[in-house]
């Protein structure tokens, strides 16, 4: 009879032939040392280099290993949910990102405080090594979210963590198409605690989230978890509407007291500049939440599996 494992560990890659090496290394270096039973699912996010064939080596050498390969590139938080979906560990999963940023040495302190009654334990950015700007945008954003939000988000917390096995199975039970899985994780609810770390230096290759995609990944957070782009429209609204009540108000008044109004021509171009760029504003905020149900009523999977990779048992 098939024995499951305490941990599942979930770790998405794409393009991280550089890197697999190094990665391969450490983790058996924890599975080695931790008194735990753990395993890992590597999952393949549609990589054009030589990435999954050095996961299907491995998955094929080594039992304590899995390859998933998607049938392309879904993005990261939808790889994340591939490997959530083929979880079998007893009780929890660790999920940490290929570039060694995530020191995976940490499952054991982890596992500690999930022992303590804890079903989230999640990492806690107390530095980072990154480019300035991309240290700012980061910050910018998680304290804007955690303003906006309409659930208490931690600050400066990605997805680097460990959840209990029912917050996992809550997570898979989740449908929506564009996932924000921290702030998934953190609308689940049960007894979270943050875990300070400090996130290391990419070992190797290229960052994978570019500006495009950490812009897109800002959306989805805002929009999936806050009402607060819709009410500010109405603010907006109002606040607009406002003004051109004062502004009547005044061109009424210099017509009866004084005898003159301000030059039409100035006047119309400055309303139809104010109510234009309101107006495009309330259709992108708007067209936002309906991309989200346009995508979402499609009810296409999430992922497509290629094919999965791992060792027969001996016996």
């Amino acid at each position: 009879m098939k024995k499951h494992p305490q941990i599942n560990i979930v770790i998405p890659l794409y393009n991280e032939e550089k890197v697999f090496e190094s990665l391969v290394s450490r983790l058996r270096q924890v599975l080695d040392k931790s008194p735990l039973a753990a395993t890992v699912i590597m999952v393949d996010d549609g990589s054009k280099d030589r990435t999954f064939d050095l996961m299907r080596h491995l998955a094929l050498a080594d039992s304590r290993f899995t390859a998933v390969k998607l049938s392309r590139n879904f993005g990261h938080q939808h790889a994340l949910t591939a490997g959530l979906s083929l979880i079998d560990a007893t009780e929890a999963v660790f999920v940490l990102d290929g570039d060694l940023q995530d020191p995976p040495e940490l499952l054991d302190q982890f596992y500690a405080k999930l022992k303590e009654g804890y079903d989230v334990v999640y990492a806690v950015r107390k530095k980072r090594k990154e480019s300035f700007f991309k240290k700012l945008a980061y910050t910018t954003f998680y304290r804007l979210l955690k303003r906006v939000s309409m659930i208490d988000i931690p600050l400066d917390s990605g997805d680097f963590g460990l959840m209990s096995r029912r917050v996992a199975d809550n997570l898979n039970a989740m449908p929506e198409e564009s996932r924000f899985m921290r702030g998934m994780r953190y609308w689940v609810g049960y007894n979270q605690i943050g875990l300070p770390y400090e996130r290391n230096e990419r070992e190797l290759g290229e960052s994978k989230y570019n500006f495009k995609k950490l812009w897109q990944l800002a959306f989805n957070g805002i929009f999936n978890f806050s009402e607060y782009p819709i009410k500010f429209i109405s603010n907006l609204g109002l606040f607009t509407a406002s003004i051109s009540i004062v502004y009547f108000l005044v061109t009424v008044a210099k017509k009866l007291f004084i005898g003159t109004v301000p030059e039409g021509f100035t006047a119309i171009v400055f309303l139809i500049i104010l109510f234009g760029g309101v107006q495009l504003l309330a259709i992108g905020i708007i067209g936002e939440y309906v991309l989200r149900i346009f995508f979402q009523v499609k009810n296409r999977p999430l992922f497509l599996i290629d094919q999965v990779v791992k060792k027969q048992d001996d016996n």
